[in-house]
């Protein structure tokens, strides 16, 4: 399997934010994207995601069984928001999105209670979500990368709002989903713990100043 981009370019409104981003992953690899703010990390990351539209150039994953699927319905997007109803529990957020997902041929989510237990807060599922502290509800958002299998996790800023021990706990699940042949591209300012990955580095609309191994 492989991720590959070719002269993307994207812009909001009339401004042009990035021009011809290029990048290559394999399966197990992961890509970190840095830059200053403004250049475009996070519309990158929206376009890789399928929720902005690229103005020029493509993204696409290759290699069976995955080939023939938009890269935007084989992944999943963890933004600044974590895209759960604060009036449910945690388990009833994390069962809807288990089901709704469903999960992509060449993997398997896992049973609710064990994505809970597996970001560190077993016993608190039965909570609203809108209770739980901004890092309690930063874990729970990740837990939901576990339920429903997708190859590739586009994460944007994905550690905010965490402490040392759950930063540790997030690069070991990346470490695991790359285990499994999977892909995972994150923009942020904060080193994510992880070890032998690229990193893409944004400069606005000049394009990429460096791609560094």
């Amino acid at each position: 399997m492989r991720l590959v981009a070719e002269g993307l370019s994207a812009t909001r409104g009339e401004d042009l934010i990035f021009r011809d981003i290029a990048f290559e992953i394999a399966g197990g690899e992961a890509l970190v994207v840095k830059g200053p703010n403004g250049s475009g990390k996070s519309t990158l990351l929206r376009v890789l995601a399928g929720l902005l539209p690229a103005r020029s150039g493509s993204a696409k994953l290759l290699a069976a069984p995955h080939a023939a699927e938009r890269l935007s319905e084989a992944a999943h997007y963890l933004g600044h928001r974590n895209a759960m109803k604060r009036e449910l529990t945690v388990e009833e957020n994390l069962s809807f999105w288990k089901t709704f997902l469903g999960d992509m041929a060449g993997g398997a989510g896992v049973p609710v209670e064990e994505a809970v237990e597996a970001v560190g807060l077993g016993g608190i599922a039965h909570l609203p979500f809108g209770y739980l502290s901004a890092g309690q509800q930063r874990r729970m958002a990740m837990a939901k990368l576990l339920v429903a299998w997708r190859p590739v996790w586009i994460l944007d800023e994905p550690t905010a709002a965490l402490d040392a021990a759950a930063e540790d706990m997030f690069a070991g699940l990346v470490t695991a989903h790359l285990a499994r042949g999977g892909i995972a591209i994150a923009a942020t300012h904060q080193p994510l713990g992880l070890e032998g990955v690229q990193e893409l580095r944004m400069t606005g609309f000049a394009g990429v100043a460096e791609e560094v191994w």
